[in-house]
């Protein structure tokens, strides 16, 4: 006979299962079995439903913050830029350093679809002025 779950092991399948949203994933991590992910779910949807809410008022409450920091995360940006594009920086820093700096920036200004056909010209003509 297998051995009974505790309330501890139960809250954290519930936990498991809100923040994972699927029964078999839940019982992967919990190294049960699927229906037994269901009854205990099924069986405190209350708890459920109250997880569920909580972790949308966390993510709220993140983003708020997030949205609330934007002018430091702006400005942090800003002197990150200025050192990368400081001459003195650039000369001392190895090829590889500065691929990489430039590969990042790259990846992240073209993440955004609307730059993806600006950053084109701007490495042409990055391109061309090295010749």
């Amino acid at each position: 006979m297998a051995a009974r779950l505790t309330d501890k092991q139960k809250k954290k399948i519930i936990a498991d299962y809100v923040q994972l949203g699927s029964y078999n994933a839940t019982a992967k991590v919990n190294g049960v079995s699927l229906n037994t992910v269901k009854k205990i779910v099924q069986g405190n949807a209350d708890i459920a439903e109250m997880c569920n809410q909580k972790k949308d008022e966390n993510t709220a409450d993140i983003l708020a913050y997030m949205d609330s920091q934007k002018g430091v995360v702006c400005e942090i940006i800003g002197k990150g830029l200025a050192a990368l594009n400081d001459p003195e920086k650039l000369a001392e820093a190895s090829p590889a350093q500065i691929t990489t700096a430039l590969g990042t920036l790259i990846d992240k200004f073209t993440a955004n679809t609307e730059h993806r056909q600006e950053i084109h010209p701007l490495l042409r003509d990055m391109y061309e002025s090295r010749k």
